[in-house]
């Protein structure tokens, strides 16, 4: 266990749209330091969504974000030998740092060529309810009702 809590860090928004989540999707995009080929991986993808959707990129962006976004997940409990898998509710951080992670995951197992492509197409499928993220996501809401019986061992 910690002494004291871990301070949080404060992100700046992106260059182009002064927005933090861009800004906090590509720091986890990022591989070795290399912001600079985070960012444009990012900003071409936003332009390979308006040019297939013609929706801003940036809005199709907070839409699968917010469509992958987890409500409740279930974390292991012991009681008296016995493990439980205890639905919680997700905190908003923690909601959104998983849905980012959920993202990046699901477009870097896709079979397109460019990671710009394979991004895309996962935020536009996320944002229509499809894809391997939102399959996550369901996933974890079907786990969470079907242990809604342990929920009293919340803590």
């Amino acid at each position: 266990m910690r002494r004291r809590k871990a301070p949080v860090r404060e992100v700046l928004g992106d260059p182009i749209y002064g927005n933090k989540v861009v800004t906090k999707f590509v720091n986890k995009m990022m591989y070795d330091g290399k912001k600079s080929v985070a960012e444009k991986i990012i900003y071409a993808t936003f332009d390979r969504i308006e040019e297939k959707t013609k929706e801003k990129g940036i809005e199709v962006f907070e839409k699968a974000l917010e469509r992958v976004r987890p409500m409740v997940e279930v974390r292991s409990r012991r009681v008296g030998g016995a493990t439980y898998q205890v639905p919680v509710e997700v905190r908003a951080t923690r909601q959104q740092s998983l849905s980012i992670r959920w993202l990046l995951e699901a477009a870097r197992k896709r079979n397109e060529r460019t990671m710009v492509d394979r991004l895309a197409n996962e935020l536009i499928d996320a944002a229509n309810d499809r894809g391997s993220a939102f399959k996550k996501k369901e996933d974890v809401h079907k786990m969470a009702e079907a242990n809604k019986a342990f929920a009293h061992y919340r803590w």
